[in-house]
């Protein structure tokens, strides 16, 4: 940006911090250059004042069980470097998430990892010309930074295989609620759109049911409530995730249901709760910790020099347990009475 500017880096730190002494034509020229080159402040101070090696981690919340396993990883590769992991919630609002994106630049981190983020692509390429970045669970490409996903198609595909194969037909689906302008590569959407697709291509368009709740275990109960109250009830419900497949797994409880004996029931993510033994809850793995190693590695790569955008995508596969089975010969054909709150 000195150069830019056509002054000393002495100058531009002297600017930034507002230094008395500074002459008002300096400073208009250097405020120029951070303009036309869109830079924050703080990272034309980094540019100057050297690393701090720490990597930014941005997630929706921090009690998400897939997120977890992926930070499980991160850390791990970083382990072998100077390098330490910072977390920030982001929460499920535009607004509170750039505020958490900013904060991470304000920190001056040397990197930062956002787990799927609701920002759009022109928002991410600005941080990522300014910050290495990498985007898990986004399936766009960009040259500005480098990607880590899921097929979420083909996970998705491996689900309603296998519950269409036990025959199940009446199979609902709990989703993301996606608000007005969310981008058509976030994981959520690409799961229901695959869901609806593969009901189609069964034959069974008739039988799409979807609620749009959360990927969270209320979000899963508010799912499985709806779905329930719906005739006929569904004999399968494919869960956006793990932690929704847990909400549903207590909506079903307090309706006197029996998991798979009433309703199947599949998760997505294999977070390490799946496999205990009270749950064993069929899912997809994706493995959040290769994710997070590689990330890490991505961007100890970036932050070393490295230009060319990468993107990694994992190959999902089903794990099945005893939480799907086939339908009962003559399932109900009313919805479910759900007790009242």
């Amino acid at each position: 940006m000195a150069k830019h500017a056509g002054v000393s880096k002495a100058a531009v730190s002297k600017v930034i911090r507002n230094d008395y002494g500074v002459s008002e034509a300096m400073r208009d020229r250097v405020q120029r250059a951070i303009d036309e080159l869109g830079y924050r402040p703080q990272a034309a101070a980094r540019a100057l004042r050297g690393r701090s090696f720490t990597i930014g981690v941005l997630m929706r919340h921090i009690g998400i069980p897939f997120y977890a396993e992926i930070m499980t990883g991160l850390v791990d590769q970083l382990a072998e470097s100077d390098y330490q992991a910072i977390m920030i919630q982001g929460g499920t609002r535009d607004k509170t998430e750039k505020r958490a994106l900013d904060a991470l630049i304000d920190r001056q981190v040397d990197g930062i990892l956002t787990i799927a983020p609701m920002v759009g692509r022109t928002q991410l390429e600005q941080v990522a010309r300014e910050i290495p970045t990498v985007v898990l669970g986004r399936h766009n490409r960009s040259p500005a930074y480098d990607s880590i996903v899921d097929d979420d198609r083909i996970g998705s595909e491996l689900v309603m295989d296998h519950l269409i194969a036990l025959g199940h037909r009446r199979i609902g689906h709990i989703t993301f609620h996606q608000e007005h302008g969310r981008t058509a590569d976030q994981m959520p959407r690409i799961r229901a759109e695959t869901y609806e697709r593969v009901m189609r291509d069964h034959g069974f368009a008739d039988e799409i049911a979807v609620a749009a709740t959360s990927y969270s275990e209320e979000g899963g109960y508010d799912g499985a409530r709806e779905l329930l109250s719906r005739a006929p009830r569904p004999t399968a419900i494919f869960a956006g995730s793990d932690e929704a497949a847990l909400g549903v797994l207590a909506a079903l409880h307090e309706a006197g249901l029996s998991v798979p004996g009433d309703i199947s029931v599949a998760g997505y993510d294999n977070t390490r709760l799946a496999a205990h033994p009270n749950i064993a809850l069929t899912t997809v793995n994706q493995d959040g910790d290769v994710m997070g190693r590689m990330a890490g590695r991505l961007l100890l790569e970036r932050i070393e020099g490295r230009t060319s955008a990468v993107h990694f995508s994992v190959i999902p596969s089903l794990v099945v347990r005893r939480s799907t089975a086939a339908p009962r010969p003559c399932p109900a054909d009313t919805g479910t009475q759900m007790p009242s709150e």
